[in-house]
């Protein structure tokens, strides 16, 4: 196995894990475990930091380069050249996207799940809860 093929595969595991994390985003969103959806957006803006350090270009782009003088937009990875072309418009896209829809269900789960403390006329709880988007979380009965 030549190294340009041993770079490729590399390159395409890599690809596969974090185009996997940012469709899983907003499925793990939607399932209400936002810590996880918060940990696959942390390793995202991870390798967009590698990005963003590398001009745009991700590292093994650029070993690969070293060993091959084809430069079409999947020379470096296993990929259809459409989506090599497209990738960070497709991925980027869907990254932003799952992303708000987390923070809209993080803030949706915030005001729906507070817990509403009902008081009896001695201030003390009766030991029933509601779920409530009300600013008012205690009640009196």
């Amino acid at each position: 196995m030549t190294t340009l093929v041993q770079i490729k595969l590399l390159h395409t595991a890599v690809w596969a894990f974090f185009a996997s994390c940012i469709v899983a985003i907003p499925v793990v969103g939607a399932s209400g475990h936002y810590v996880w959806a918060a940990i696959l957006i942390g390793l995202v803006l991870v390798e967009c930091g590698v990005l963003a350090m590398n001009r745009g270009r991700c590292p093994l782009t650029d070993a690969a380069a070293r060993h091959t003088g084809q430069r079409t937009s999947n020379f470096d990875i296993y990929l259809p050249l459409w989506l090599a072309r497209n990738n960070k418009t497709i991925f980027g896209s869907l990254f932003v996207v799952g992303g708000l829809f987390v923070l809209v269900g993080v803030l949706t789960a915030v005001r729906v799940r507070r817990p509403t403390v009902v008081l009896d006329a001695y201030g003390r709880t009766t030991g029933s809860t509601a779920a409530s988007g009300a600013d008012n979380c205690v009640e009196t009965v």
